[in-house]
């Protein structure tokens, strides 16, 4: 009696290995089901440094006369912006530059007879790093006001950028991931599954541009710097297997 059952478990325990086994050649090749979904992050945010730089220049058929009311301008120059609270230490004043002045010549009938010397042309350019943005951006739309003074003066348009950029870059990071996790999970459950392992996370280009500028995206990544206020955005690309 108990040789009789051993042998029938025995039989037993063959066919179900052999289903199994079977099942699991059967099934050898054939992938899993994965769902691959893509989460947003955007936020906005201010500036925190501004960069501004302006040159100013001279001109005398006398170079020495030349360098002289060049750094009278300096002066000029140097005194406006520490009028205005600007702090003369964090003005940089590059090297001066210095340039002869030619015209060309011709003759009655339109021949051309060579260049004249009419001068000299002194420049010296400055460059401010401020934290002071809204100053900073003041001066730089005020500046005009050196040319009542004399000072031939040209004023760049300020560049704006953003000092806690890395930390900004990790919770744009953390916001598209869980965007896409909750895409995944609500197209798994419409269509009847659960999520399983994540197999693949992929972080997109982070772009930068003005607010409401309606600035392309680049495929290398927009860094605007002409707009105070600014949106970052950034994408992440996450494959989950389904259950």
């Amino acid at each position: 009696m108990k040789t009789n059952i051993s042998s029938v478990l025995f039989s037993l325990a063959i066919v179900v290995s052999s289903i199994v086994l079977g099942n699991a050649y059967m099934n050898r090749n054939k992938p899993k089901r994965t769902i691959a979904v893509t989460g947003h992050g955007t936020t906005n945010f201010t500036s925190d440094l501004i960069v501004w730089e302006g040159e100013f220049t001279k001109a005398n058929i006398d170079l020495q006369q030349a360098y002289k009311d060049l750094k009278e301008d300096k002066k000029t120059v140097t005194d406006y912006l520490s009028s205005n609270g600007i702090d003369v230490k964090t003005v940089v004043f590059d090297a001066v530059t210095t340039d002869r002045i030619t015209k060309p010549n011709y003759s009655n009938t339109g021949n051309y007879l060579g260049e004249s010397f009419t001068g000299y042309q002194l420049s010296q350019t400055i460059k401010i790093n401020s934290n002071e943005v809204e100053k900073v951006e003041k001066i730089s739309r005020e500046i005009t006001m050196l040319l009542n003074k004399g000072v031939q003066f040209s004023s760049k348009k300020p560049r704006y950028y953003y000092t806690k950029l890395a930390e900004l870059k990790i919770e744009m990071i953390s916001k598209a991931t869980e965007n896409a996790q909750l895409r995944a999970e609500k197209i798994a459950k419409n269509s009847g599954s659960t999520l399983g392992e994540l197999t693949l996370a992929k972080m997109g280009i982070f772009q930068i541009t003005g607010k409401y500028s309606g600035e392309d995206h680049s495929w290398g990544g927009a860094l605007n710097t002409s707009s105070r206020e600014k949106t970052a955005a950034i994408t992440t690309k996450l494959i989950y297997t389904l259950k």
